[in-house]
């Protein structure tokens, strides 16, 4: 524009135009070179409400020159861009700017201050409008009563010297972010109501100073308090789930001991480690790095990413990775990888690349909503010019347009949604089942496909001894108790519970010694003993099979085999069974190896089971069952799942999963019981229904509702209380939700408080 202004010559000024501020280069810590030579840079982008809020956010930065991806997260509110060697990272936060939006360079210390503060002035905000709101209703019933001339207008300057600071106050978070959206020529969700509040309460307070008969100074402040109960709850959802990625990263232990070239020890945040270094970590610790090991052999449980119930063998020439138990022997380990690339920051990366926003119930509500304020506007506008064209007075004018905007509060629309989710939530609270995200209902009442994890899941996720040895003499038991006692190994522990339910006591052994990823050996009156890996105890393999087993050995005397499995849980053959039954496809992804998860597979009558799965397949898997069509319930419960259950359609997690997993599901349930996911399911279609219904109820009030108040057959009062009305009647039409109704179909799932889970 200045050089089409510059080539037409303008005029001479007396004062030149100052040139735009030119923005400081980003701090280059901001940014991160990929292998294709582009540059991924994070900004923080503090004002994203909802799932439109994400989009234009989006759109916005894919608008610069040079962005060739921009992908914002909700939940985090982190924006990420990807830009070509020649764009300037600068020119993201101008758009975004431009668009009216709050934007800076991505620092988890300052999220992480700024959500707290924002959580707490929400939380400020609502309980004044709800006091407010309970103390106006109550001196407006007295003006309903009855109440006139001087003892009216009393309970009028009551109402309004406590409402009028109310709304200054309780609405800081909607009137600033309409005035952003204002000023920037640009309109969100939080400018109708803005303007709604604002009209209704200036009109109120004109009807206050003027001695009129009505004031509407209830409906303000109740309006912002169940808008504010809304935002407070969304943003406590989002800050449990924003915490969990911390959660997940704490994993990995803050500091390390580096190995020095002179061969001492030194203690340094793991952050500051770099390719190449090389640590030590003793028994007991968890490994900070992704790594190689150089020296060193043990037994490592790294579960947390392959879900593996039991721990791996490394030695010299392995792999370990970061977050993973250390258990049984001393490693020296060369860092491969900064602690921001680690496997278990990937982790991270894929739950916050795969975070759907809200369920299409609430979207189409969202969009709803979005349509009603051009709409509503529109027809008020209307109102107001029509009256005053056909010789009404100003106050007639304004007031029906004012009856327009409070008839047509889109409240029983937006009660239509959560009414409904709470009631099932409080039902299925009843029977263990915990509902965290009200969409999750929804979006299970249209899967057709449940993905199952296998450890911890179908099973208990614990190994228990199978088979015991064929023997008949006592001291096999007693020895091996003995040097199962030695070892805190899971296999170990699991001989020494058999031994105790059985009654034996151990007998004592010499010089008990733990070869890291082999077993114990010890010396019973001078015969060694072994317990532990085939191979080592007696020099044979024993294959792979569907099962673990540990080997015992007696001097030269035959090998004793424990063979141990995972137990399933006690209703998971039944669970899939029922799940066949109602039309939906079963599959097994696990991380364990192929013979453990295909015995499983088999017992339970899976057709579909893929093993030896890391996060990262596992959410690649369930994107292909996306791509053909499918809606896919995931359930899982290790760390390792997490990732996937954010991919999936919908999740649920056992509540003895790990907290990430937890963190990363829809819905959580209690007890040894594979039943609630039938239940979950059977809820979620009930709760399909009833949100049906209460769409065409908030719908067919706002068809009768708006002619009237558009023709002045409704007062500012009755439109009030129509609005009340349809808000109720969508309540109790919730409330109606049975508990027979959330039964299975097929009469599966417990029927009496006495099976619950």
């Amino acid at each position: 524009m200045s050089a089409l202004v510059d080539a037409a010559a303008p005029l001479p000024s007396p004062v030149p135009s100052p040139a735009p501020p030119r923005r400081e280069p980003l701090d280059p810590a901001f940014l991160r070179l990929a292998p294709d030579g582009t540059r991924h840079v994070e900004f923080m982008v503090e004002d994203m409400h909802c799932a439109g809020c994400l989009a234009r956010v989006e759109r916005a930065a894919a608008s610069v020159p040079g962005v060739s991806h921009a992908r914002a997260n909700l939940t985090t509110k982190r924006l990420s861009v990807a830009i070509d060697p020649a764009g300037a990272p600068e020119a993201v936060l101008d758009a975004l700017e431009a668009a009216g939006r709050t934007a800076r360079p991505f620092d988890p210390a300052a999220l992480a201050a700024q959500n707290s503060g924002a959580e707490k002035e929400l939380i400020r905000c609502m309980a004044v409008a709800g006091f407010a709101s309970a103390n106006v209703m109550l001196l407006s019933v007295s003006v309903w009563s009855g109440a006139d001339g001087a003892t009216r207008d009393l309970f009028h300057w009551l109402s309004a010297a406590i409402a009028v600071p109310a709304v200054i106050y309780a609405g800081r978070p909607f009137f600033r972010s309409a005035g952003r959206a204002l000023r920037h020529f640009t309109t969100n969700m939080d400018v109708p109501i803005a303007i709604g509040v604002v009209v209704a309460t200036l009109l109120s307070l004109y009807e206050t100073v003027t001695s009129g008969p009505h004031a509407w100074f209830d409906g303000s402040v109740s309006l912002l308090f169940f808008l504010l109960v809304g935002r407070v709850l969304d943003e406590r959802m989002r800050g449990v789930a924003r915490s969990s990625a911390a959660r997940l990263l704490s994993l990995a232990p803050d500091n390390a001991a580096l190995l020095l070239a002179d061969g001492r020890m030194q203690r340094l945040p793991t952050a500051s480690l770099r390719v190449g270094d090389r640590v030590r970590i003793l028994p007991g610790e968890r490994v900070p790095v992704d790594g190689t090991v150089l020296a060193g052999s043990s037994d490592v449980d790294r579960s947390l990413l392959t879900g593996e119930s039991l721990p791996e063998a490394v030695a010299a020439g392995g792999s370990v990775h970061a977050g993973s138990m250390n258990l049984t022997g001393l490693l020296e380990v060369r860092v491969d990888a900064p602690s921001g690339e680690t496997l278990l920051a990937g982790v991270v990366r894929l739950m916050e690349a795969v975070e759907r926003p809200n369920g299409r119930f609430v979207r189409l509500a969202d969009r709803a909503a979005r349509l009603y304020a051009p709409v509503v506007h529109a027809a008020a506008l209307i109102t107001l010019l029509g009256w005053l064209a056909l010789g009404s007075g100003i106050h007639a004018a304004v007031t029906a347009a004012v009856a327009v905007l409070i008839i047509t509060c889109p409240c029983a629309l937006g009660l239509a949604v959560p009414a409904v989710q709470v009631t099932a939530a409080g039902r299925l609270l009843s029977r263990g089942i915990i509902l965290k995200d009200g969409a999750g209902l929804e979006k299970l009442s249209e899967v057709d496909t449940v993905v199952f994890d296998k450890t911890g899941t179908l099973t208990r996720g614990r190994p228990r001894l199978a088979q015991a040895p064929d023997t008949a003499d006592e001291t096999v038991w007693q020895v091996a108790a003995g040097l199962a006692g030695a070892s805190r190994h899971p296999l170990s522990l699991a001989i020494a519970e058999a031994a105790r339910s059985r009654g034996i006591v151990p007998i004592p052994l010499d010089d008990r010694a733990e070869l890291a990823g082999h077993g114990v050996s010890a010396s019973l009156a001078g015969v060694p003993v072994r317990l532990g890996r085939p191979e080592w105890v007696s020099g044979e393999a024993a294959g792979r099979s569907a099962g673990t087993q540990v080997w015992l050995r007696i001097g030269e005397g035959p090998a004793h085999r424990f063979g141990f499995a995972d137990e399933l849980r006690p209703d998971a053959a039944e669970t899939v069974r029922g799940l066949r039954a109602l039309g939906l496809d079963a599959h097994l992804l696990s991380g364990d190896a192929l013979p453990a998860v295909a015995a499983v597979a088999e017992e339970v009558r899976i057709g579909s089971a893929t093993a030896e799965c890391l996060p990262g397949a596992k959410v690649e898997a369930l994107r292909d069952l996306t791509l053909a069509g499918r809606r896919v319930l995931m359930v899982g419960d290790g760390i390792n799942d997490a990732p996937a259950l954010a991919a999936a359609h919908v999740s649920m997690s056992p509540a003895g999963a790990a907290d990430i997993a937890q963190a990363a599901a829809d819905l959580v349930f209690t007890g040894e019981r594979l039943g609630p996911v039938l239940e979950a399911i059977a809820a979620a279609r009930a709760t399909r229904r009833k949100i049906l219904q209460n769409f065409v109820l908030a719908i067919g009030y706002n068809v009768v509702a708006v002619p009237i108040a558009v023709l002045g057959l409704a007062t500012p009062l009755i439109a009030a209380v129509s609005m009340s009305a349809s808000s109720i009647l969508v309540v109790a039409n919730s409330l109606a939700l049975s508990w027979r109704a959330l039964r299975p179909a097929d009469g599966t799932g417990p029927t009496s408080r006495g099976d619950r889970p």
